[in-house]
């Protein structure tokens, strides 16, 4: 499917299926078992421009915007699922950075995301009490000369052994439930910065997700990101984006599902025919490309009406919430297309399924993608 794309957003799609089909897609499987992160592959996708395509050439950034994003990002997941959250996340962090951080923030701290030594960014939201109820947290950032002094525990925070810069959210003024909200920017080796022992995961094993600690951890006044009590709508804006591209890695995953699903259909004879030819298997096909044409359509209206600075919550949320449970239905459906094959690990179809489940959970959950469709709808 092949819509109005510019120029550019068909050169950059044909340019990362290329990458992702020879240089990630061969090693995605070695990866599963090792859990070893593709760093060399993620600084080749920096190099290719495609950390910051959210973000100005003036700062290192490609400036393709969100659509391209979007494709860019499909095709990385069909080739690695993994290296497609570590650059969704990235973007994520570096769009955060360039949205709210001054002058001197950006020049300082995206270059570093964009294209250092680590070309990676985390996003320290979530915590042992607080996932979806966001206002719950604890972690705290006091005041101390021309210092903050940050303490408290964030937890499932992807890409945190690999990332050079956090974007920390943190509570400030009063210690209660109403306290605002500040967002911190936080450097890989800062003392008191700890990170944990990445987490054993159903999937996704190639994109590391460790909690992180704080222990009078201090930074610089200075990196603060945004006013005081900015840190909710930070993390507003970067959770809106960031749909956009977990809705994209899930189809991606879906795809490659899809698509190998397909070609054992024709190739594997029952009953002295192809399964392909067995309407029972044509029925699951139809019905898996259809949700994931569908779920595509999604994403890019949400991509396009955040390119145009139009608002984009609500499409957001139902892009997300569409693709994340169409393309986890079309993995479980390659798997049962290839019957007890799709049960063992010598076929990609199990990996794909396991590496797809976590996009209803994370970047709000299939349940808070109702909530926030809902009271859109409803006018709340």
């Amino acid at each position: 499917m092949d819509l109005s794309f510019t120029d550019d957003q068909r050169m950059i799609r044909d340019m990362v299926r290329e990458f992702a089909q020879k240089e990630l897609a061969p090693k995605a499987a070695d990866r599963d078992k090792s859990g070893e992160p593709p760093l060399e592959e993620i600084r080749k996708l920096a190099e290719l421009g495609l950390m910051g395509m959210r973000v100005p050439a003036e700062y290192g950034g490609s400036e393709a915007g969100t659509l391209a994003l979007a494709l860019a990002l499909m095709e990385i997941a069909q080739g690695d699922a993994a290296a497609a959250v570590i650059t969704s996340v990235t973007n994520m962090v570096a769009e955060a950075i360039y949205r709210f951080g001054d002058e001197e923030q950006r020049r300082a701290f995206l270059p570093k995301v964009l294209t250092g030594d680590f070309p990676v960014g985390a996003f320290a939201l979530t915590e042992p009490q607080a996932g979806s109820d966001a206002r719950n947290l604890k972690t705290r950032a006091e005041t101390d000369g021309d210092a903050f002094v940050l303490n408290g525990e964030k937890t499932f925070i992807t890409s945190a052994p690999i990332s050079s810069v956090f974007i920390v959210m943190a509570k400030t003024g009063a210690a209660d439930r109403s306290a605002p909200i500040s967002s911190f920017l936080v450097e890989k080796d800062t003392p008191g910065l700890v990170v944990g022992k990445p987490e054993k995961k159903m999937g996704l094993h190639g994109s590391p997700t460790c909690t992180v600690s704080f222990d009078n951890c201090r930074i610089p006044r200075s990196n603060r990101l945004g006013r005081e009590g900015d840190g909710f709508k930070v993390a507003m804006m970067a959770l809106d984006g960031g749909r956009i591209g977990v809705s994209s890695q899930s189809i991606g995953i879906a795809r490659a599902a899809l698509d190998f699903a397909v070609g054992y259909a024709k190739e594997r004879q029952a009953f002295g025919a192809p399964i392909a030819k067995l309407q029972a298997i044509q029925w699951k096909i139809a019905d898996m490309a259809m949700e994931l044409d569908a779920a595509q359509l999604l994403v890019w209206r949400a991509a396009c009406l955040k390119d145009a600075g139009r608002p984009f919550t609500r499409e957001a949320s139902m892009a997300k919430l569409y693709a994340t449970e169409a393309a986890n239905r079309a993995c479980k459906e390659a798997v049962q297309i290839l019957g007890g094959y799709g049960y063992v690990s010598d076929y990609p179809v199990e990996r794909h399924m396991r590496d797809c489940k976590v996009t209803t959970l994370y970047e709000g959950t299939s349940e808070i993608q109702r909530l926030v469709i809902a009271r859109h709808v409803i006018g709340e």
